[in-house]
């Protein structure tokens, strides 16, 4: 696959229109309007963002009737998309996918994002599913989860998935952080809520981890961003509130991600 020129990274920041912010306190107010959608948005291309939708006990009324899986969207998969578009030669489709958990729809997307996973709540039908989109060839992309608590309940869904599978802790030297981007410097990735939202770190959430499931041949199947929070980064790219370190690795690693199982 051949890839455009890239002058810097940065670039990209440049031409996302910047978000109007209030300071009050500790707490910034933002705009967080979507970005409108390009007039090919709708063509068919060879890649789409595509967010797995999974039920979680938050759907039934939980705190303000917060859906995890919804967190960050569509605002986060449309700046990121956006990105790859400017970024790549990949043919990127303009606007997002929500893949459902029950449906068999999610074998036609050979790439997924998720968010807070730990909440997941799978039928085992849907575990039966999942399983099988892995297996075939597709991919996982696992983000935003904090500390040993959420851990435990994301990979209690990956037991169930993989019974006995190995999650990894992935190398520098790891094949995914140099497809495009070589990423030995990864820092970690601050949601919103632990940069102006006044959430405290606990001692378990403040070392980054860049993890794995691989099948029998090797393959990176699922990828895992824990203690980060990748999507806030793309969420807020136009914020100049967002630190742009971060924001910057955010979008290279999801390049990276991309290009990786499109080519493996």
């Amino acid at each position: 696959m051949k890839i455009l020129p890239i002058a810097a990274t940065a670039f990209l920041f440049s031409v996302l229109t910047v978000s109007l912010l209030a300071f009050q306190g500790s707490v910034f107010e933002e705009d967080e309007e979507t970005p409108a959608l390009a007039a090919d948005a709708h063509q068919n291309a060879e890649w789409a963002f595509a967010r797995f939708h999974f039920r979680s006990e938050s759907d039934s009324g939980g705190y303000r009737r917060f859906q995890l899986w919804k967190a960050d969207y569509p605002k986060a998969d449309r700046q990121f998309t956006m990105g790859v578009r400017r970024l790549t030669r990949l043919h990127a489709r303009g606007i997002e996918q929500v893949v459902d958990a029950d449906s068999d729809d999610l074998f036609n997307w050979p790439w997924i994002y998720m968010e807070h996973g730990n909440g997941w709540t799978l039928t085992d039908s849907e575990v039966d599913r999942l399983r099988q989109y892995l297996l075939r060839g597709g991919f996982l992309l696992s983000d935003d989860t904090h500390g040993d608590y959420e851990w435990q309940e994301l990979i209690g869904g990956l037991e169930r998935i993989f019974p006995g599978r190995p999650i990894e802790d992935l190398k520098n030297s790891d094949e995914i952080f140099h497809v495009m981007y070589d990423l030995d410097d990864k820092v970690q990735i601050h949601g919103t809520r632990f940069i102006w939202g006044g959430r405290p770190y606990g001692t378990d959430m403040v070392v980054p981890k860049w993890r794995a499931v691989r099948d029998d041949q090797g393959r990176i199947m699922v990828a895992i961003c824990h203690n980060s929070d990748v999507g806030d980064a793309w969420e807020w790219a136009d914020s100049p509130h967002y630190p742009e370190r971060e924001t910057s690795l955010a979008y290279r690693i999801g390049i990276n991600y991309i290009l990786f199982d499109m080519t493996h």
